[in-house]
């Protein structure tokens, strides 16, 4: 929990001090940007459930 909530705070900083500085937002539009780290992680996970099946079946 420790992490997600260093990882929340250095996002913030980072977008008020980008806003401060009147940058465009390092990011993607709000909602596509937000789906398409969901569907990193989905991946990632999908992934981790499925390779050890996979192992099994090229024995």
């Amino acid at each position: 929990m420790k992490i997600v909530i260093l990882a929340t705070l250095t996002g913030f900083l980072v977008g008020f001090l980008f806003a401060l500085l009147k940058l465009p937002i390092p990011a993607p539009p709000a909602l596509p940007g937000v789906m398409g780290i969901v569907g990193i992680y989905l991946g990632f996970k999908a992934f981790e459930v499925i390779a050890p099946w996979f192992q099994e079946l090229m024995k």
